[in-house]
């Protein structure tokens, strides 16, 4: 069980030291290559992920050039799509949506209200019930036809 341990550990670390490298000959390249007129943005000293940050900065540099192209008429498309159902929406829809409710409008006003509207707006709770007498007699059976 290692869970309770006097002695703590370490994570494994790493010697690495490169088996072919002589500092000698990367100065002498260096120096070759200066004066060849080759790599003269390579006079700093190497530092991790130089070459792969310098890779993809290039890609992301040609990758929005590349979108810039297509991308901006793309979305000037879509722009103008847009504005133009806007229009079609505000010129066709907007003012039929308005006519009806005007005419909705203009019914409540002219009294055209049906029987059962009236019924409930000029019910009165106080008003005295009107009973209707019924057809039948006690004592008659009601005969059910089916047909």
């Amino acid at each position: 069980m290692g869970f309770f341990s006097p002695h703590k550990r370490h994570a494994n670390q790493f010697n690495y030291t490169p088996r072919y490298y002589d500092p000698v000959k990367e100065e002498r390249e260096r120096r070759r290559a200066e004066l060849r007129g080759e790599r003269l943005d390579d006079k700093s000293e190497y530092t991790p992920g130089k070459y792969i940050r310098g890779q993809r900065e290039a890609r992301e540099l040609r990758r929005s050039q590349q979108s810039r192209s297509s991308g901006n008429k793309m979305k000037t498309w879509v722009t103008m799509a847009g504005v133009l159902l806007l229009i079609v929406f505000v010129w066709y829809l907007v003012p039929r949506i308005a006519s009806i409710f005007e005419v909705a409008n203009t019914q409540t006003r002219n009294g055209s209200m049906t029987q059962q509207e009236r019924e409930i707006e000029e019910f009165d709770p106080y008003a005295p019930i009107i009973i209707v007498p019924n057809d039948y007699k006690e004592g008659d059976e009601i005969v059910i036809v089916e047909e």
